[in-house]
Order: structure tokens, then C-alpha cells, then sequence
């Protein structure tokens, strides 16, 4: 079966299909020994195709992991600054090469979806997918709760409009300062909870991620990892195995 150059590196965990545009580019990729000039070069199971001079094997089954992703760190494989990221923690579980699907901010913790299958990571992000995440998120501030279950109509700041928005008040203590809510969304826009959440003048002290979809978050503590089994994977991703 042909398949684009793009493509089967996305599928082999290697990069992004924009980043191989990118290798291209930079004539970092050869096809059976062809420096190549154009991501939509068709490969097939017979290709030798090295990377910087890596042999690159067929892509293997699609694997999921769930992670826990501890505040402080982030979902990064580098950081200039020298601040501590997601991939730096994972090395001590020897993975093979995975990327994130999505991300969460420094500040953020909770459920980080790892796979080694580019085209599942791009599958679990597109809106149309429709896989919707839940938080459990703790504010500081005076609940102001039609506003917050206006949330579910959508809401536009400062020009960037945020899609419905799913707010669940757990057992509200108007005394106290402090809540906690689940929100649920299925965007995710940079910082998405954070804006919304600022804008209705509420501070928001702890951000957890719950769910992604049909993956779950579970009995996992900081820094902990475990692989979904496949059969759920096939269901979440049927076809693509």
C-alpha cells in the first residue's frame, strides 16, 4: 500500500506531518537512498527510509499510554530555560519514541495521553472528533453560577470565542472562597479554562485533567504511567491498527 512520506513518519511516531515538511525541507530524509524534496513522496513497505541517517522501521501497532503529568512540568522534549519537562520524566520507563497528545500547561496536571502512532495523536486533537475532557478545577473567587452555566452556550473574549463549556458546581459552600468545579469541553484552546475562568473574575488554583475522551485518568498518582490495552484501542481508533 502507497502512503505519503508525511504520513507514514506521523504514523511512525517520528514527527508531525508539518514537521516532516519541515526535514524535507531541510534534506534531512532519504527514500531508498533519494534525498527527497516534496512531503507528498509515496512510500510503501518495501522503502528504505533513513532520518538524519536513522533507518526508520514500519510503523508498529498503535500503543496508548495514560500519564499523569505532574504540575511543574512541561509537555515538552526541551526547554530552554532548563525548566523540567514531561519527556524528561518519562526516561525512566525506557518507552519507545511517543509523542503527546495535546498538551497541558506548566501549571496543569492530570491525564497526558502518550502514543507512538502520529495520525492517533492528530485523530484524538481534530474538533470533529468530537472527544470531549474533563477537569476537575478549583477557583478562588464569588461564584457568580448563571454566568458559569451560561458557559454551556459558548463565550467570546477579547475576540477569540470558546465553544460550549460544560460547568458542574461540586457541592458549592458559599461561606468559602474556594470551590471546586468540573468543566468539560471539547476544544481545548490554549489556556481555554484559565481565560474563561479569569473572565468571570474567578482565580483558578488547581487544574486537573480527568478524562480525554474515552481514556481515563483513573487511580494514577503523580509521575504514574500505564499502557491502555489495544482491544480499547481498536475501539477508540477502529481501522487504524
Amino acid at each position: 500500500m502507497l502512503e505519503r512520506i508525511s504520513k507514514f513518519l506521523s504514523r511512525a511516531g517520528v514527527c508531525s506531518r508539518r514537521q516532516a515538511e519541515k526535514l524535507i525541507d531541510e534534506g534531512r530524509i532519504k527514500v531508498d537512498g533519494q534525498r527527497i524534496q516534496s512531503p507528498i513522496t509515496l512510500v510503501n513497505s518495501q522503502s528504505i527510509i533513513h532520518v538524519d541517517g536513522v533507518a526508520i522501521c514500519q510503523p508498529e501497532k498503535t500503543r496508548v499510554w495514560c500519564y499523569y503529568k505532574p504540575a511543574g512540568y512541561l509537555t515538552t522534549h526541551h526547554d530552554p530555560e532548563g525548566r523540567l519537562t514531561v519527556f524528561q520524566d518519562l526516561k525512566q520507563y525506557n518507552l519507545p519514541r511517543v509523542i503527546s497528545i495535546g498538551r497541558l500547561d506548566l501549571n496543569s496536571e492530570g491525564l497526558l495521553l502518550l502514543t507512538n502512532n502520529g495520525e492517533f495523536s492528530r485523530f484524538a486533537e481534530l474538533p470533529k472528533t468530537g472527544w470531549e475532557r474533563r477537569y476537575r478545577v478549583r477557583v478562588f473567587g464569588t461564584l457568580d453560577v448563571p454566568a458559569l452555566l451560561d458557559l454551556s452556550q459558548g463565550i467570546t473574549i477579547e475576540g477569540i470565542h470558546y465553544g460550549a463549556i460544560k460547568v458542574e458546581i461540586n457541592n458549592p459552600n458559599y461561606k468559602s472562597a474556594n470551590h471546586w468545579l468540573y468543566v468539560t469541553l471539547s476544544e481545548g484552546k490554549n489556556r481555554e479554562i484559565r481565560k474563561v475562568m479569569n473572565h468571570l473574575n474567578l482565580q483558578v488554583s488547581r487544574l486537573i485533567r480527568e478524562t480525554y475522551g474515552p481514556f481515563s485518568l483513573g487511580n494514577l498518582q503523580p509521575h504514574g504511567i500505564v499502557e491502555v490495552p489495544t482491544v480499547k484501542v481498536k475501539k477508540a481508533f477502529p481501522g487504524n491498527n
